[in-house]
């Protein structure tokens, strides 16, 4: 097989065929090449993913795995890190032909090189952050390319653009169109991107099966950073001590690096000052290179304090961006303005399922959201407690993978507490790892989360949660028929608004909250 890990620079008219094509990432460089002039196959399995709607929107389905998809006219092809080169029977075949593969992070990393191409990495955050980056720059006049993990609904797909797409490779970085891209730590999948600027959310222990600890995960960030350019800028959350640990540490290797803090514990031209919630936008105000240090109010429409500090990450990047490209960011006030207030989430990220009215005829909220980090899941919760007050918060929670839960069960246990009602499940288990491996199972977090509840009842310190509002159902779907009538509850005066009923987790049951919509009232 050719050794070649490139693609090449002019894309039209070039076959690539994608194995794994329904994978978020896949799907999303899928949408790039494709309006690059590529042509696209690709294959993976049967099962319905929401990625099969970007891939119709395109005219592509995906194939079944087989050796037959390799023909003569393939010229390169792209493969999930899901799938391997002696496995997988298209895979073995286009190795037989000896057709350059490239595995998706070798891909993006490729198509990168060729723009002036910022990363957009952290172990929560990433998705939205990206998603407010492309939903800023559709107001402005620069030529760029957004390219997020996820569908954003400002965006149609996971990918938007505001200028032709870039044909030819161009040496004079003003002349570059600016590509911004999520880029995943896990395996350092981030180390093929050729990263102009990055922006660092968060650093804490995650990927245990990869990192074992906190330490190693956190050098894969510092190595990815020093990948910058001489002088190349880092913006980091100075609120998140992981963050500012790595930022600090990436300093000591490259000197030249240019550290740019955002959030409320920064100091200069990104300090955050959060206002609250007003005329159901999440407000918040920053300096924005000011000499007077007159501070510049934005909003966004999403729930909780950490989306607020992803779009001051955003905000920092724009402007930076702008500054790059020799226009001043002050002159773009109020589009970055509008472009903050025209986000409005992505695919299981703080996602509005639907509406509906119960029995009672009071108001039921459905949402879901991705969150399946410890940290994640508290400020996300807490950040619909805070927008949602009037509302009685019902959460389906179900934990991924057996190695995050067993690390992290004492995190886990603790950051249901702003909720009235919990309801858990069995572990969604990995690929990666064999669950006979593990001690741990759903019910352990189940136990872990009451017998913490009972422990702050103990000490008489506040919850919202209470142990006997805490339940378990092995399978997802075990628990429609007990959520439906939760839902159907005549709620006190303590609840005016109704309910919010939230599925989360990196798991399927978010299937629960589309069921429940579904069902019609007696």
């Amino acid at each position: 097989m050719s050794e070649k890990k490139s693609l090449p620079e002019k894309l039209d008219g070039v076959h690539i065929h994608f194995v794994g094509i329904k994978g978020t990432g896949m799907a999303a460089l899928v949408e790039i090449l494709f309006h690059n002039g590529a042509i696209i196959t690709g294959s993976d399995v049967s099962e319905r993913f929401y990625t099969d709607e970007i891939l119709e929107k395109l005219g592509l389905s995906a194939l079944p795995f087989s050796e037959k998809n390799i023909t003569d006219k393939i010229d390169y092809v792209v493969y999930s890190s899901a799938y391997k080169l002696d496995k997988n029977p298209d895979l073995i075949a286009a190795v037989k032909k000896n057709i350059p593969c490239l595995l998706y992070t070798e891909a993006l990393g490729s198509y990168s090189s060729r723009a002036y191409s910022c990363g957009i990495c952290g172990v929560h955050g990433k998705t939205s952050t990206t998603g407010l980056v492309g939903t800023i720059l559709k107001e402005l006049d620069l030529p760029s390319q957004v390219l997020a993990g996820s569908i954003i609904n400002s965006f149609g797909n996971t990918c938007t653009y505001t200028s032709p797409i870039l044909k030819n490779k161009a040496e004079n970085t003003k002349e570059k169109q600016i590509f911004v891209a999520e880029t995943c730590e896990y395996q350092r999948h981030f180390m093929s991107f050729c990263p102009q600027k990055i922006i660092l959310t968060s650093v804490e222990p995650d990927h245990q099966d990869y990192y074992p600890t906190y330490e190693d995960i956190r050098d894969a960030f510092v190595d990815y950073i020093c990948k910058l350019p001489e002088n190349g800028e880092l913006i980091y959350c100075a609120d998140d001590k992981g963050a500012v640990e790595t930022a600090n540490l990436a300093k000591s290797k490259r000197k030249d690096i240019v550290l740019i803090p955002y959030g409320e514990k920064a100091c200069g031209d990104f300090k955050l000052v959060f206002e609250g919630v007003k005329n159901e936008l999440n407000l918040f105000s920053v300096d924005l290179f000011n000499s007077e240090k007159e501070k510049f109010s934005f909003g966004i429409k999403i729930p909780g304090k950490h989306e607020v500090m992803d779009a001051c990450a955003a905000l920092a990047l724009v402007c930076l961006l702008l500054k790059e490209f020799n226009k001043n960011p002050l002159d773009y006030k109020n589009q970055i303005k509008k472009g903050l207030e025209n986000f409005c989430g992505g695919k299981r990220r703080s996602e509005v399922v639907g509406n509906k009215k119960n029995i009672n005829d009071s108001p039921v909220l459905i949402m879901d959201d991705y969150g399946h980090h410890p940290t994640a899941v508290k400020t996300t919760l807490e950040g619909f407690r805070e927008f949602y007050k009037g509302r009685k918060i019902i959460v389906d929670f179900m934990s991924h993978t057996y190695s995050r839960t067993q690390a992290l069960l004492d995190e886990f246990s603790k950051c249901f507490d702003c909720v009235d009602m919990l309801i858990l499940h069995k572990i969604y288990s990995s690929a990666r790892e064999n669950p006979d491996d593990f001690d741990i199972t759903g019910k352990t977090l189940y136990e872990k989360v009451k017998e913490h509840l009972s422990q702050k009842n103990s000490k008489n310190e506040q919850s919202n949660l209470k142990s006997e509002n805490v339940f378990y159902f092995e399978e997802i779907l075990d628990a429609k028929d007990f959520v439906v009538a939760k839902l159907n509850e005549p709620l006190s005066s303590e609840y005016p608004d109704g309910y919010l009923f939230v599925t989360m987790g990196a798991g399927d049951n978010w299937k629960i909250g589309k069921v429940v919509l579904e069902e019609k009232n007696d």
